[in-house]
C-alpha cells in the first residue's frame, strides 16, 4: 500500500510527467499534488465537474460498472483522470506532455498505483 506522497511521488518518475494530484471529486478539493506548470487546484475543480457529468450521463443512459479512467489529448498535453475504485469519491490526475510521455506506460502506471493506495 502506498501515501498520498508516496503515490504522487511514483506517477511524477514517468516520462512527461508534468503534475498529479488525489482529487475528493465532491468537493473538488486537492487532497495532495505534485508538479508544476499545471495549476492543479484549478483544474481538480474542473475535472470533478467533469467526472460527475460522466457519471450522471452513465446513470441516465442505463450504463453498469465503474470509469476505469477518462483520457483528455491537448495539443501538447495528455490528461488521464482514473477515479479509485478502492476510495469512492476520489480521483487520480496525471497531466503529461504529450512529446515525452508513453500513454500505455502512463495509464499502466496510474492503475498500478490507484489499486495500492492508502488513505
Amino acid at each position: 500500500m502506498s501515501s498520498i506522497d508516496e503515490s504522487l511521488s511514483e506517477l511524477m518518475e514517468l516520462d512527461g510527467a508534468m503534475g498529479t494530484c488525489i482529487v475528493d471529486y465532491m468537493s473538488g478539493m486537492v487532497l495532495g499534488m505534485a508538479g508544476a506548470g499545471v495549476d492543479l487546484e484549478l483544474a481538480a475543480a474542473g475535472n470533478s465537474q467533469v467526472v460527475k457529468a460522466k457519471m450522471a450521463t452513465m446513470k441516465s443512459l442505463g450504463i453498469d460498472g465503474e470509469i476505469d479512467d477518462m483520457l483528455i489529448t491537448l495539443a501538447s498535453q495528455i490528461h488521464i483522470i482514473r477515479p479509485a475504485a478502492q476510495h469512492e469519491g476520489l480521483f487520480l490526475y496525471l497531466v503529461l506532455d504529450k512529446n515525452k510521455s508513453n500513454l500505455a506506460l502512463a495509464r499502466r502506471k496510474i492503475q498500478s498505483i490507484e489499486s495500492k493506495l492508502e488513505l
